[in-house]
């Protein structure tokens, strides 16, 4: 006796999928960190890189950043960026507009690249170490929304960021920027300093492949049904 499945199957694999959309939509990751740039660079300046790696835009209106002191309470304001865009890389430097503009002007030279996009903090209880710190960026009702720990940085010309193309979240990270891997050039103007800032882009979300793997599953359950 052949029972038709097709409907209710199907049911589960839209609800499945808008799950993983949901789930993709609201996802951010800090993929770049550059903690001796306020001791190394001529913007005299410490910078991270947030990725938004959700399938539509992310409103961080609101949001705020601390280092390895992981407390909302002492976290401070991200400035002058309020969303997003999917698959954008934006940058957050320590300062105001004017350190900003000095740092668009340090790696790209006359102009920055198009859709790229920098914001600044600022508060006293935050500073990167060059020696050991972390990361923490917390959303508008305070739940920590990602975070990345690092030992020592680099302390010797030519200095290179923390690449975190790969997108790991809670972890410790080590590696290196290097030119031509994951988009890392050299500053325009210092040419003492590697990094990609605003150039990684939106690492998968590993969520979404598993449902889009058991929804292909729940296909193939579906097509040998239909042939019963």
């Amino acid at each position: 006796m052949k029972t038709n499945l097709r409907k209710p199957l199907l049911g589960v694999i839209a609800a499945l999928l808008t799950a993983g959309a949901t789930m993709a939509h609201a996802d951010v990751r800090i993929t770049e960190v550059a903690p001796w740039s306020s001791g190394n660079s001529p913007v005299n300046a410490d910078w991270f890189e947030l990725t938004n790696t959700g399938a539509s835009a992310l409103s961080i209106s609101g949001w705020k950043v601390d280092d390895n002191s992981n407390s909302f309470a002492s976290a401070v304001a991200l400035n002058g960026v309020s969303s997003i865009a999917a698959g954008q890389s934006v940058i957050f430097i320590e300062g105001n507009t004017t350190t900003a503009a000095s740092f668009i002007t340090n790696w790209f030279g006359a102009s920055a690249p198009a859709n790229f996009a920098i914001g600044y903090y600022s508060g006293s209880g935050i500073g990167f170490s060059a020696t050991a710190d972390a990361v923490n960026i917390y959303n508008d009702s305070g739940v920590l929304q990602a975070n990345v720990s690092f030992g020592a940085s680099d302390s010797s010309s030519p200095y290179q960021t923390f690449d975190n193309a790969a997108g790991l979240n809670n972890t410790a990270i080590s590696q290196l920027s290097v030119v031509g891997t994951n988009g890392a050039f050299i500053a325009a103007n210092s040419a003492i300093e590697i990094g990609s800032p605003g150039t990684i882009a939106a690492v998968p979300e590993p969520e979404s492949y598993a449902l889009m793997l058991a929804g292909l599953s729940l296909l193939g359950f579906i097509a040998r049904k239909r042939q019963v």
